[in-house]
């Protein structure tokens, strides 16, 4: 696999259109499309979906480049304290990235503070987000495909990454270990097809159980799935912190609480509503 065209579509002067911005622009439509949709369903508005779509998803824009910034990328000058040094940089967002849990945490705050501002049912909506947000991501993750970003350890398999030298990050960035033909996992196409397949049980769930559903539980089945695919997948990366003299970082750390905490929560609100129908 190798990208078929290159990171920029056009340039005009400073100014550029990168395949980056569109596709996770497309991926915030498709994904405010999937959750309007659900929200009719449930009786509401769908337009508040899209009142509200740029006042989540600037802060959630936000919070996934701080966390990139001062939780991803690496320590020295070309990470945190390159950052620290200049903090102009921070808002360059061509140079460096984005991390999705930090777009979670920020854009869960503003979630709910439009939610209680316009006196609408926080539990439809996180659902509706739910719904929206693996396929849009499954669309957005392909930018790393474009951007040479987001791949694995070598690999034989025939869907193996070809990644440019300019891009290799340590410890692939040696060439006498990893010559150009070198091949690697591709860690965008498993998150992204791990998004697809979430994104079908959840609609699954929406129209085979809608009736058995409480307010939140998409938004508890997500926050199950996805961060259960992400735990697996971090161990095959080597561009987080990780935690000393162990395989496990941040995101390992951040997943297993939200796997948890999800599946606690939401097995405790099936009992009560089983010892309700009981009594």
């Amino acid at each position: 696999m190798y990208p078929p065209v290159g990171p920029v579509i056009v340039e005009i002067g400073p100014l550029a259109i990168r395949w980056y911005g569109v596709l996770v622009a497309v991926g915030i439509a498709l994904g405010g499309w999937i959750a309007s949709r659900y929200v009719a369903s449930k009786g509401h508005d769908p337009n508040t979906v899209w009142d509200g779509l740029l006042w989540v998803a600037l802060p959630a824009l936000a919070g996934a480049r701080l966390y990139y910034v001062f939780v991803q990328s690496p320590r020295g000058p070309n990470g945190i304290e390159g950052y620290l040094s200049n903090p102009l940089r921070i808002l360059n967002i061509t140079e460096g990235g984005l991390h999705i849990f930090g777009a979670f945490l920020f854009g869960a705050v503003a979630l709910i503070v439009y939610a209680r501002r316009r006196r609408l049912p926080l539990g439809v909506y996180f659902d509706a987000v739910a719904l929206g947000l693996p396929l849009g991501h499954a669309v957005a993750r392909w930018a790393n495909f474009i951007n040479q970003e987001l791949y694995g350890p070598p690999t034989n398999l025939p869907w193996g990454l070809r990644i440019d030298p300019e891009h290799r990050i340590p410890p692939y960035d040696d060439l006498a270990r990893y010559p150009e033909g070198t091949r690697f996992h591709p860690l965008f196409l498993y998150e992204s097809l791990w998004n697809l397949i979430g994104f079908g049980l959840l609609w699954l769930a929406w129209h085979r159980f809608g009736d058995r559903l409480r307010k939140g539980d998409l938004a508890l089945l997500y926050l199950i799935w996805y961060p259960l695919g992400r735990f697996f997948i971090e161990f095959a990366r080597t561009d987080s912190w990780f935690f000393s003299g162990t395989p496990f970082n941040v995101v390992h750390a951040l997943s297993a609480a939200a796997v948890v905490s999800a599946a606690a929560i939401l097995i405790a609100r099936r009992r009560v509503r089983l010892s309700a129908a009981r009594a």
